[in-house]
């Protein structure tokens, strides 16, 4: 499976890149090709050295930039900020293909002197996933998961996650597949929470688990339903 990552140049980015390579080609985006490509090798280099030599790596990172890599993507990660969604998706749009899997992991939230705030409630904004949803129509392939992972625990494959993952999405053959992509990273557990339209249930969770990290001191917190 090719997976794309637009903005993969990120820590998120280079967490699922380290992961998923191990079985699939993973594709880092970034606005420049070369610069996607000089990260690309040095995740290579980073997984290489991570995962040591009696693991094999059966598939690959590359680097591209983001329109090129969308046209070969079977799913695509867009690990974009919220303010970039109408312009990026509307580029995205025109190239990728009508199978591919497109994940929205974005959360729209702001700091303000009280803490982490989410954006749609305090400022009467659509969620991620339902914008995303709109612009890189057809609805049934976007899925929205990846909200409350770690990018520090991400980057370490030495390390079990332990944490659940929210996911919203219309098609179950869709959800299916993304299931299936998550549970490859090793104690992360998909956990479906209805439709895109309930997107939101999972984005706000975000600067909730940011805030409670702050206030109490917890390194790297993670959810999880027990």
């Amino acid at each position: 499976m090719k997976i794309g990552i637009v903005g993969g140049t990120g820590g998120m980015g280079e967490g699922f890149a380290l992961r998923w390579c191990l079985k699939h080609d993973v594709i880092i985006g970034s606005r420049e090709a070369r610069k996607a490509k000089e990260v690309a090798e040095n995740y290579t280099n980073t997984a290489k050295q991570a995962y040591g030599p009696n693991v094999t790596i059966a598939g690959s990172i590359t680097g591209d930039d983001n329109i090129s890599l969308a046209k070969n993507s079977d799913v695509l990660i867009l690990s974009i900020p919220y303010e970039f969604i109408d312009d990026m998706c509307s580029q995205l749009s025109k190239v990728v293909s009508n199978d591919c899997i497109v994940v929205c992991p974005i959360v729209p939230m702001t700091r303000t002197d009280k803490g982490f705030t989410y954006i749609p409630l305090e400022d009467a904004k659509r969620p991620a996933g339902e914008l995303v949803a709109e612009r890189m129509a057809p609805r049934s392939r976007v899925v929205s998961a990846f909200h409350t992972i770690s990018e520090v625990k991400l980057k370490k494959v030495d390390l079990s996650l332990e944490a659940d993952t929210y996911v919203c999405g219309d098609d179950p053959a869709v959800v299916a597949k993304l299931n299936q992509l998550a549970s490859e990273i090793a104690g992360l557990r998909p956990v479906y929470l209805g439709p895109l339209s309930l997107s939101y249930q999972a984005e706000v969770l975000t600067p909730m688990l940011l805030n409670a990290a702050k206030q109490n001191k917890l390194k790297h917190p993670s959810l999880r339903l027990v």
